[in-house]
């Protein structure tokens, strides 16, 4: 990592813990779901193999032309004097991740579930976090939903855009974060979606690979750092990673059930950490907690691992 890209992952999640989120008519994430929400209008409605072509297509053609774009961008932003170019860089950086957003996501849902509010928690849980059905959710299941998906999207949601950052700065970050909105807006495995979305899916799958266990192993030394099982967070997400249908999804929220100590059950599909208690309100903080250690020990290992590769090489070029 070079020294801009260091400055600049640091400052972004500054930016991101003081100001949040831009409005969606300035953020491109909001763009991107737009374009697929657009070409998926023209997609095919017949043939598995026409359906398949134009989701693969669409999928790797959108990725091309936002890393371009970041390229482009990147390039501009180098010609800024310092520290605008930092700030610029990281302004353009925390788009692609949403470590605030997430946080006060699971702490509405936690608070209403506090007051006793079922119908709101279930309500808040399906607007901002989950896209199954909550209708019919008992509290302890809108708790699990909850820490399922502060797992989950601290993992593709904020690890992975950070990680492909540090390997090939701003066009990768951008180029997995449309990857990752292609998967969940086309990856279904309904009739309208099983072919359009299966090469979107299977990419995600891919680029997600190693940021899922990065956040799971992240889960399980934040759980040692702040009191939590990290022993129990081990053994969960050995034993229960390949419950769940995603080959990834698994990895963060099997070591979160383990850290925080509940049951994760999503009825029907699978049961992380059985045999534990059913998660409450107060849990869902707890792996609020969990999300935000992990994190930073993420970005500190990204931050030190080049720095330390260079420093190693420039000794062994001596």
């Amino acid at each position: 990592m070079n020294g801009l890209r260091w400055k600049t992952l640091c400052l972004a999640l500054l930016l991101d813990l003081t100001l949040g989120d831009p409005p969606n008519r300035f953020h491109p994430v909001a763009w991107m779901g737009a374009g697929i929400a657009a070409a998926k209008r023209r997609a095919p409605r017949q043939g598995r193999l026409a359906q398949f072509a134009y989701g693969a297509a669409l999928d790797t053609g959108g990725a091309l032309v936002v890393a371009s774009a970041g390229w482009l961008l990147s390039r501009i932003v180098a010609r800024f004097p310092v520290p605008w170019k930092w700030l610029a860089e990281a302004g353009l950086l925390k788009t692609t991740f949403s470590l605030r957003g997430l946080g006060t996501a699971a702490g509405e849902v936690q608070m209403a579930l506090e007051a006793g509010d079922l119908p709101a928690a279930r309500r808040l849980v399906a607007w901002h976090l989950v896209s199954r059905d909550t209708k019919m959710l008992s509290a302890s299941h809108v708790a699990a939903a909850t820490v399922e998906s502060v797992a989950e999207n601290t993992s593709d949601g904020i690890v992975a855009p950070l990680f492909y950052y540090t390997l090939g700065g701003l066009p990768a970050a951008l180029a997995y974060r449309f990857v990752n909105t292609a998967d969940s807006m086309l990856g279904y495995r309904d009739p309208a979606h099983e072919w359009l979305g299966k090469a979107p899916a299977r990419l995600d799958d891919l680029a997600n690979l190693l940021p899922a266990r990065l956040t799971a192993a992240s889960f399980v030394a934040a759980a040692a750092l702040t009191g939590e099982d990290a022993l129990g967070a081990w053994r969960v997400w050995r034993r229960d990673s390949g419950l769940t249908a995603s080959p990834n999804a698994g990895h963060p929220m099997s070591a979160m059930a383990g850290g925080v100590g509940v049951e994760l059950e999503k009825v029907g599909h699978y049961r992380l950490g059985a045999g534990q208690r059913p998660p409450a309100s107060e849990d869902v903080g707890r792996a609020v907690g969990l999300m935000r250690v992990a994190v930073a020990l993420i970005a500190g290992l990204l931050v030190v691992l080049p720095i330390v590769g260079h420093i190693v090489k420039r000794r062994a070029s001596r």
